[in-house]
């Protein structure tokens, strides 16, 4: 079910009207069931991977509290095999086989496993590492095994946050989930403004931007240097406003039901270094990375050598589980490397004693090297394969003045993607949040936001780019 659906919201405001009317002890039900169905509205079939891989964590859960010992160890791995192995199946085994039949094909011969037909589960990898944390946790005892079945499948399945994050972590989310809310019209106003702007970055900036840019990347043999430059610039925003969109609709579903859920987005485009950026960017996956892998492998607790292959082989993964291509491989790739390389630039100026650019020139300097870098990646993350990607990069390095501009100058659709994405910088660089404490100010404000999502929203029920992940 699509948040950018009237479906979605004939089902929200049934669930919450419920949710408020029924006892405190049934609302986990009624909570479970709507995600159930929530779920199970894209693919049916597919809610009983998910009922899988719940049970199975449930009672390793239960187990990783009651032993001690090295027979804990034996269910952490049983969880983790089987988080791990469903992705491994349903996401990578075809990526890989085909990888494999590649290679085999320089000596003639060709992978003798077969290629499965089969649908990638939407929001795979976000339910399946938010099951992972809450193994991982209880195995390091920072958290106690939930005794409630039900209470632990919703932790799993709650359903703003279940296709697309935030990937949450069992000491914010579990302990909310046994809690009493009250219905509080303040904190109901703050949720519905929330969902209100994420759907307008969805619907009027993502979803306008996507025009252009899907017709242009449809096409990149008949573009010029000039449009794939403004369509890999415009697909930063995209993106951006398609996944923050999102969260902000997650975010403040929950919040009206009493329930608050991590902040996933921090004005990313605003950072002054990749690491910042990181810092600001998706950043329930950045540190679920940094809590459970690159923390295990050792963080910077290890010689310099292993302490940036342990940082580049975070990025690397991290760019697998996007998706099951080199682009994206690649993508992350370059984000680990763009991180090597300051961090090898920060030591030279510190031995050099070359000093660092101050001000506003040296900060607008840092933040548009930064929103370079992040865009030159993306190109690889939009790009249908490697091939692709290296002929837009090529178009984009070969600009010439004679390029015909009348895509970009005579186009009004363009100019109001322009002052959308102002509009959003502006916004974001003063920090500038709505007050909802005034009751007035609050239907004027909201009123004007869903007219104006109304009257200049692409409403073709486009899906949310992660939700492929």
């Amino acid at each position: 079910m699509l948040f950018n659906s009237l479906q979605f919201l004939y089902f929200f405001v049934i669930v919450i009207i419920l949710y408020f009317l029924l006892p405190h002890k049934f609302r986990w039900i009624h909570l479970l069931l709507a995600s159930s169905y929530f779920y199970m509205v894209f693919f049916p079939v597919y809610i009983l991977i998910l009922g899988f891989t719940i049970i199975i964590d449930y009672f390793a859960g239960l187990y990783l509290e009651k032993l001690q010992g090295k027979n804990r160890k034996i269910f952490l791995v049983i969880s983790l095999i089987a988080n791990i192995g469903v992705l491994a199946v349903f996401k990578y085994y075809n990526f890989l086989n085909q990888n494999l039949s590649d290679f085999l094909s320089i000596f003639g011969h060709h992978s003798p496993l077969p290629i499965l037909s089969i649908l990638l589960p939407i929001g795979l990898s976000f339910h399946t590492f938010q099951a992972m944390s809450y193994t991982i946790e209880v195995y390091r005892n920072n958290v106690k095994a939930e005794k409630n079945f039900g209470i632990y499948a919703l932790y799993v399945m709650f359903f703003p946050q279940l296709v697309a994050g935030p990937i949450e972590r069992p000491q914010n989310l579990l302990p909310q989930l046994h809690q009493r809310h009250h219905f509080d019209f303040e904190e109901f106003k703050c949720g519905l403004m929330q969902m209100a702007f994420g759907f307008f970055k969805k619907v009027v900036i993502a979803d306008r931007l996507a025009m252009v840019v899907d017709d242009v990347y449809g096409h990149v043999d008949t573009q010029n240097g000039s449009t794939m430059l403004v369509a890999a610039f415009f697909y930063a925003f995209q993106i951006y406003c398609d996944f923050s969109g999102y969260s902000d609709i997650a975010i403040g579903a929950a919040r009206i039901m009493g329930i608050k859920l991590m902040i996933n987005f921090n004005v990313p485009y605003f950072s002054k270094s990749i690491a910042e950026f990181w810092k600001r960017w998706h950043i329930s996956l950045s540190t679920w990375f940094k809590d459970y892998l690159y923390i295990s492998l050792g963080g910077n607790r290890v010689s310099v050598p292993r302490w940036l292959i342990n940082l580049f082989l975070v990025f690397l993964i991290s760019g697998l589980w996007h998706g099951a291509n080199w682009t994206f491989v690649i993508w992350g790739a370059l984000h680990g490397s763009y991180m090597l390389f300051a961090i090898a630039k920060n030591k030279l100026n510190t031995y050099l004693k070359i000093p660092a650019i101050k001000g506003g020139v040296g900060k607008i300097l840092q933040i548009s090297t930064t929103f370079f870098l992040v865009c030159f990646a993306w190109i690889f993350f939009r790009a249908t394969n490697f091939s692709h990607a290296m002929q837009i990069i090529n178009k984009i390095a070969h600009i010439s003045l004679k390029d015909n501009l009348s895509f970009i100058l005579n186009s009004t659709e363009m100019w109001f993607c322009i002052i959308l994405i102002l509009i959003l910088l502006l916004k974001e660089r003063f920090y500038l949040k709505i007050q909802t404490r005034n009751t007035t100010t609050f239907f004027i404000v909201i009123a004007l936001v869903i007219f104006s999502s109304y009257l200049f929203g692409i409403f073709n029920n486009k899906q949310f780019i992660y939700f492929q992940f």
